[in-house]
């Protein structure tokens, strides 16, 4: 499939000897507007080509779909109703059947005009709310402040959202004044919060505007077919290899200085002895000889570009220490990127034990944050490829070492990843066999195998999943399940059951053409700063999974053996809930064999579960956690009386207080006292411990059944 796969850019190099940069006009474009440069109207034009052409869901590029990619696109500007004026709205309205003809023709002007039009908006009405702050308030009248305005009309009038703002300037004060702070203190404290949030906004480019309009137009196509800017494709990127190239430090703005927060151990900010947290860096040079570059007031993203380089290249930084004043003389520090393997979010494993029968059951616990995998690293043939399969290969020898009795594949929030990395985790678990089905837009279907004949583990397994688990840990849970392998517990899986293709628009669009746009653009290569990247990636939705049973996991996603209430709401997150999602259907179930069978065991488990949950303190406070969310989510509106606030904040601060120890209590820890820390690593997962304990309750019932056995 993977060959298949990549013969998409054999295709998609096609499309390179019709795009030509074109400057678009605008109607009553100001001189501070922003405008795109000539390379996204070019690309525009490369990704409505893929789409129409490539893309597994047909749809076509009409009126229809140009309404959808409207309401998207004005959701995304203003999705609370905060900034823009009815009659804003109703001048952008011309634009509701013109868009996918703007598309087509690679015409970003319409989408522009609309920016630059909510930007106005949005620079006056922060402006107003620091004027706002000359006011004296009386908190002592029963206002209220709407702050869920999402299902509310547009404003009609300056004078409606200026009194909107008025009430929010008001309630942000009245929240510090409860902290027990002065009116002069909390007016400061608002005003410079209120100025760093325009000075922001003043930072935004003309790929974020872009990046915004992508996403409503490939969002209406289907929710998993993206196009990412060259800054979000690097990050997209990092995230799938667990791994970057660059000085082993994570960068925030803090008061306009691009400030250190964080120094991985073992990397070249560690080992220089010279970055400390909370230094500040305030110019950046490439190589031994290059020229600083003042990065105060910067973007985080753009610093972080020329921060971030390739392996064995050279960067200096210019730092002002922690505490020095801004007219300190900075330092300068020099040092050699390399390689960063991002250890805190890759697999990990703990070990649970549980008394059963007076034995003590060891269960090991491995947490999967995602299926990843180096593919640039795995591509170059580096034995030590970083990839999720190698790491819980790993993990696994070390509990069989550590002799547990079962093992617990806890992939909540697993978003998925890597679809090669799904079928070889499945692999650690069965002999061999086929793992997924995949029907390709001309409906030609091939079996991806797992052909390994090793088995890594093959010992009592569960599978603990959530709303939050979605497509390669779908394609993992539903192997599991189809063979018999394994448990799986929790709730019904998200239902993303679409394959997507990383495009690389760089080695699409010709040389020459590139060479034309950075002209235009007045941009040069960038020498040191690591992915060349100028015109971003498109994820491109190319096929459909189906389990090997013939189901897809589409739209359905898994459902469990046993099931846990969800702490995630599922009528809000979920493909279901996606309007343009593909539907669910089913293909002919393909030929292996069952490895396993829960069915017979599967009532005594779920009764064995039911009776703890019956007389657990902490599954009574889990789902009135979860009724109490659905009411939180209910409100759109919070009283601006400072006596009925505060009265409100004390009892649902008690209220907190109290649950959580008795929380605490219920899990066999020790309440904590007014203003306690709690410490640190305390074991509060209530639903994995029992993942653990219906994995132990099947391990007890397997040695009865076997006790039995012997004595026959």
């Amino acid at each position: 499939m993977f060959k298949k796969l990549y013969l998409m850019l054999v295709l998609a190099a096609a499309l390179a000897c019709n795009a030509s940069p074109s400057k678009p006009v605008y109607k009553n474009a100001g001189p501070n507007d922003l405008q795109p440069d000539p390379q996204q109207s070019v690309v525009l034009s490369y990704v409505t080509k893929l789409i129409t052409d490539y893309n597994y869901k047909k749809v076509p590029l009409n009126d229809s779909i140009s309404k959808i990619i409207f309401d998207s696109y004005l959701k995304k500007l203003d999705e609370n109703h905060n900034y823009l004026l009815a009659s804003d709205v109703k001048d952008f309205e011309q634009f509701q059947t013109t868009l996918d003809d703007d598309i087509k023709a690679g015409n970003l002007a319409n989408v522009f005009y609309m920016f630059n039009v909510f930007q106005k908006r949005y620079t006056e009405y922060v402006n107003y709310s620091v004027a706002e702050l000359n006011k004296n308030f009386d908190f002592t009248k029963n206002e209220t402040f709407t702050y869920d305005r999402e299902k509310q009309p547009w404003p009609a009038s300056v004078s409606e959202i200026h009194d909107l703002w008025s009430k929010r300037v008001k309630y942000d004060l009245l929240n510090l004044k409860l902290t027990g702070k002065t009116d002069a203190a909390n007016k400061e404290t608002l005003k410079k919060r209120y100025t760093s949030i325009l000075s922001q906004s003043n930072k935004l480019s003309n790929q974020d505007v872009f990046q915004a309009f992508m996403d409503a137009f490939t969002e209406a196509i289907d929710p998993h077919t993206n196009y990412f800017n060259p800054a979000l494709a690097a990050n997209f990127n990092i995230d799938m290899s667990r791994s970057l190239e660059g000085i082993g430090a994570s960068l925030q703005i803090d008061n306009e200085y691009v400030t250190i927060k964080g120094v991985t151990a073992g990397g070249p900010a560690d080992k220089s002895k010279q970055v400390n947290i909370d230094d500040r860096i305030i110019a950046v040079a490439q190589g031994t000889n290059g020229e600083f570059q003042d990065v105060v007031g910067w973007r985080i993203d753009n610093a972080i570009a020329i921060i971030r380089g390739k392996k064995g290249t050279v960067v200096r930084l210019q730092l002002l220490p922690k505490g020095s004043p801004a007219t300190a003389k900075p330092k300068i520090v020099t040092l050699v990127r390399e390689k960063i393997i991002l250890k805190d979010i890759s697999a990990k494993k703990e070990i649970r034990t549980y008394n059963s029968n007076g034995k003590t059951v060891r269960i090991g616990v491995i947490s999967v944050p995602a299926f990843y995998l180096d593919f640039a690293d795995y591509k170059a043939g580096n034995p030590n490829y970083k990839s999720t399969t190698r790491d819980v290969k790993l993990i696994l020898d070390s509990l069989k070492r550590e002799n547990v009795d079962g093992v617990v594949m806890d992939l909540r929030q697993n978003g998925g990843g890597s679809l090669m990395e799904a079928i070889e985790l499945t692999g650690l678990f069965i002999k061999e066999g086929p793992v997924v089905q995949v029907r390709d837009s001309r409906n030609s279907i091939e079996v991806d195998k797992d052909e390994d004949p090793d088995i890594t583990y093959s010992g009592p397994l569960a599978v603990l999943v959530d709303r939050f688990s979605a497509s390669a840990s779908e394609i993992f849970s539903a192997a599991i399940q189809d063979y018999g392998r394994g448990i799986i517990l929790g709730t019904q899986t998200y239902g993303k059951g679409s394959v997507q293709n990383a495009i690389d628009l760089d080695k699409i669009i010709t040389p020459t053409l590139k060479d034309k746009l950075m002209a235009l653009a007045g941009k040069t290569k960038s020498v040191g700063t690591g992915s060349q990247n100028k015109f971003g990636q498109l994820n491109l939705t190319v096929a459909k999974f189906y389990r090997i049973n013939g189901s897809s996991t589409q739209h359905k996603g898994v459902m469990p053996d046993i099931q846990f209430p969800s702490v995630i709401p599922m009528d809000k997150y979920g493909e279901d809930t996606e309007p343009s999602a593909m539907p669910f259907d089913m293909i002919p179930k393909t030929d292996y064999t069952n490895v396993g069978n829960y069915t017979t065991v599967l009532p005594q488990l779920k009764k064995m579960h039911d009776d703890r949950m019956n007389t657990s303190a902490s599954y009574k406070y889990l789902l009135e956690d979860i009724e109490e969310s659905k009411k939180q989510d209910e409100e759109k509106s919070v009283t601006l009386n400072e006596q009925k606030l505060k009265q409100e904040r004390d009892e649902d601060e008690k209220k907190a207080f109290e649950r959580n120890n008795m929380r605490r209590v219920a899990l066999g820890l020790k309440p904590l006292k007014k203003g306690e820390t709690k410490p640190k690593n305390e074991d509060l997962d209530f639903l994995q411990k029992e993942a653990g304990q219906i994995l132990t309750d099947y391990i007890t019932l397997g040695n009865k059944t076997a006790a039995v056995n012997k004595q026959l």
